[in-house]
């Protein structure tokens, strides 16, 4: 079968997460070529790719089928309409646009070019959440009824995030808060296996760090009344909440389960709670090129390598990439209007 020949656009952590990945672990796909960013020049000479001075550049290229969109969320409508028209598969960071709006241009632009548009989504290809998604699967838990998430990070820390990556101030950009919650309602969809039906939230910023809210409150229904709570924040005090990274509290009528990513899966049923699975323990900034860290990553590129060759649409796809983004966006203008918001949007 045809080597799928990859071009990164984007130099920045995940554009080396991302090159690690297809260069040492992804099978099936070549690192080709990087445009974009301060460290590509870098970045091209530690994989052995042709570094080029532009993203057009980078899009004639014969030699090059897709494209990694390793880049701000404010930049994919555009690099996506370009990629599609040069005829190449696009794989897109999370979030993957600020707005719905801007989702729905993408998905019809790929749509129109023939070509594939798929969008990270790590919380499916861990070792963890795939464990817990097959609890529900095989009925453990029975019929789930409710959901609780929190994603919590120091103040701290957010303001160390916003020195190295200014783009998250972007006001037309998701911000923090859409980097943070777009993994928390895919996977909210991806373990109910339905959409989203209406939301209320408060959204606000208690510190001086400018750009889109840091805190957010929200409640979200889903089909069959299923209840679900997300909250998401940047701004807390150290030390901080313990457990509270990325935090998933799932309940049905049978069973329960408390997962956090990087800790531990507990399963309470019947008088006890069980612990079912520890993850593999890794230092996330100190360690990017970890296998540990890696695992995930490498499943999202896999599965986006072996659709193109197989000639099928991604598993996780424009469609999964726009729900995502269309509950952070109807968090956003329920806390704007103070009113629930039904969706679709």
């Amino acid at each position: 079968m045809q080597t799928i020949g990859v071009g990164m656009i984007g130099s920045g952590f995940m554009g080396l997460t991302y090159s690690e990945v297809i260069a040492r672990h992804a099978q099936g796909c070549q690192l080709v070529a990087i445009a974009g960013g301060r460290r590509a020049a870098q970045l091209a000479t530690d994989y052995g790719a042709s570094l080029e001075t532009s993203v057009d550049a980078l899009l004639a290229r014969d030699d090059i089928h897709a494209v990694v969109l390793a880049t701000p969320d404010v930049n994919r409508l555009e690099l996506t309409l370009k990629a599609a028209a040069a005829g190449k598969h696009v794989l897109a960071e999370k979030p993957m646009a600020p707005t719905v709006a801007e989702c729905d241009q993408m998905i019809a632009a790929c749509s129109v070019a023939g070509v594939n548009l798929a969008v990270v989504k790590t919380e499916r290809f861990r070792k963890i959440t795939q464990k817990a998604k097959q609890l529900i699967d095989d009925g453990i838990l029975g019929p789930l009824q409710m959901l609780r998430t929190v994603s919590a990070f120091p103040l701290p820390l957010a303001r160390q995030l916003f020195d190295e990556r200014a783009w998250m101030a972007d006001p037309r950009g998701g911000g923090l808060f859409m980097g943070m919650a777009s993994h928390n309602t895919d996977f909210l969809r991806w373990l109910t296996g339905r959409n989203a039906v209406k939301v209320f939230a408060q959204a606000t910023t208690y510190s001086d760090i400018a750009g889109p809210p840091l805190s957010v409150m929200a409640q979200i229904v889903f089909e069959g009344n299923i209840m679900a709570q997300m909250w998401i924040t940047a701004e807390l005090p150290n030390p901080s909440l313990p457990s509270s990274e990325v935090r998933f509290q799932v309940f049905g009528r049978d069973a329960m389960f408390d997962l956090e990513n990087f800790e531990y899966l507990d399963v309470g049923k019947g008088d006890k709670w069980e612990r079912v699975y520890t993850p593999e323990r890794f230092d996330y900034l100190k360690e990017p090129k970890s296998p540990i860290r890696l695992y995930p990553h490498i499943g999202v590129i896999q599965e986006f390598i072996d659709s193109i060759r197989e000639e099928r649409p991604p598993r996780v796809g424009g469609v999964e990439g726009r729900a995502a983004v269309e509950i952070c966006e109807a968090c956003l203008i329920s806390a704007t209007t103070g009113e629930a918001v039904s969706l679709p949007l």
